[in-house]
């Protein structure tokens, strides 16, 4: 494998400001005036507009994992045939969680049959929190890629070799989702019913 680090540095740069800056819009931000399929995928991939441009191979949403969303009770039914700011609040969400998380497992953590009021409350801290970790994650990129990037200070995870920062993101983005999957089993468990917390050590080879 042979990788240009000026090319991956200022691919990381890059990608480094654009998320900075990126925001999904809050729930008042939403049209409600009642969209079809078509315009209803137009925004939405002008929403969801921050992967990087070479891999927006994939369509970020279809109309057929929209009708699959409903079907599947993951999202509210559109009213004949229209989308209002629930509908597309419902849709980034999943669009944005299910790159990690199942859609069985993303149905617990937003249900279909939130209130207008209990979705906007939702959707609005999902916004906010979405943007912090952006922020937390360009700084994690940062500190990971020092060698590359040329910071006069780097901690001791930090690499300038590209294969070793793509298995870190990948080992990281690995045991994240199992991590958001753990503590979603968590919920209404208590210390009584919410089994065993006695910390597991690896065990040694002979």
């Amino acid at each position: 494998m042979a990788y240009d680090k000026a090319l991956i540095a200022g691919k990381l740069r890059r990608w480094e400001t654009y998320l900075n800056n990126y925001r999904l819009p809050f729930w008042e931000d939403i049209p409600d005036f009642g969209l079809y399929m078509e315009q209803v995928i137009s925004l939405l991939r002008s929403y969801l507009d921050y992967l990087p441009p070479e891999l927006k191979e994939e369509q970020v949403v279809t109309a057929a994992a929209i009708n699959n969303y409903v079907r599947k009770r993951v999202m509210p039914v559109p009213v004949k045939k229209k989308y209002y700011r629930i509908h597309i609040a419902y849709l980034i969400m999943i669009c944005t969680l299910k790159q990690s998380l199942s859609i069985p497992t993303l149905q617990t953590l937003v249900p279909m049959d939130l209130t207008q009021e209990q979705m906007q409350e939702r959707y609005n801290a999902y916004v906010r929190r979405h943007h912090a970790t952006a922020e937390f994650f360009t700084q994690q990129v940062r500190t990971a890629a020092g060698g590359i990037l040329d910071h006069d200070e780097t901690a001791a995870f930090s690499t300038d070799d590209p294969v070793a920062l793509i298995t870190s993101s990948a080992v990281i983005a690995g045991f994240s989702r199992l991590l958001a999957q753990k503590l979603l089993l968590l919920d209404g468990k208590t210390l009584e019913n919410g089994g065993s917390i006695e910390i597991r050590t690896p065990k040694k080879e002979s």
